[in-house]
């Protein structure tokens, strides 16, 4: 049998699917109600409900239209848990500059990584979506960032994170920066082949690994 915290993970998964604003809401309140983590609401929750539109998508079951409305009944949630999410009032941890690499316009996960880590303690420099590499390189270096969290749900424009790497190296600037990849089709694989100090495979994972890296924390 599924356990009350499952059951509302799945509420706030089949709310996003749906597309039913009235049906998130309460099941985001059954989350604070409980005391149930508020990350944990968001990963297994929202984002695990857009996964499954996302499939739906890919299936040709949904289209623009339903993806849109989706996703506005995710944001719907995540702005109702931020306001009951913990957020660090101590000295920033870092400076992260965050973005979807150039080619790409989906941007759900990546905002969804930029609130974990803005409510853990890290000043965030949101880029958005459809980012040139050179932008991320030249903003990190303006603002003296101390990593670049690149993102993309697209094969075709992977490429584009090598290419930060690379323009890094070239400017004498690849000690400076961690460099962070994520997104469907990325992998810790691909992290390792373009040079990335690491992948996350989700939100959590990302402020997890962030953690690591910038502050030298332990898994």
């Amino acid at each position: 049998m599924p356990t009350s915290k499952e059951l509302i993970f799945t509420a706030l998964a089949d709310a996003v699917v749906e597309m039913d604003e009235v049906k998130v809401l309460a099941a985001a309140e059954q989350v604070v109600a409980q005391g149930i983590n508020i990350n944990e609401g968001i990963n297994k929750g929202l984002s695990e409900g857009m996964r499954r539109v996302g499939e739906l998508y890919e299936q040709e079951e949904y289209f623009i239209p339903e993806l849109l409305l989706c996703s506005d009944v995710m944001y719907v949630g995540i702005e109702e848990l931020k306001k009951h999410m913990p957020v660090d009032s101590s000295e920033k941890k870092g400076k992260v500059i965050i973005g979807v690499i150039e080619g790409d316009t989906h941007d759900i996960g990546k905002n969804i990584v930029k609130i974990m880590l803005e409510t853990s303690g890290y000043e965030i420099i949101d880029l958005g979506r459809d980012v040139p590499p050179q932008r991320f390189v030249d903003v990190a270096i303006q603002e003296e960032a101390s990593m670049i969290a690149l993102a993309t749900l697209m094969t075709t424009t992977m490429g584009g994170m090598d290419a930060v790497v690379k323009l890094l190296t070239l400017a004498n600037k690849r000690n400076e920066f961690k460099v962070m990849i994520g997104g469907g089709p990325v992998s810790k694989a691909y992290a390792d082949k373009i040079g990335a100090d690491g992948y996350a495979s989700n939100a959590i994972e990302a402020v997890r690994l962030a953690g690591q890296l910038i502050e030298g924390l332990s898994a």
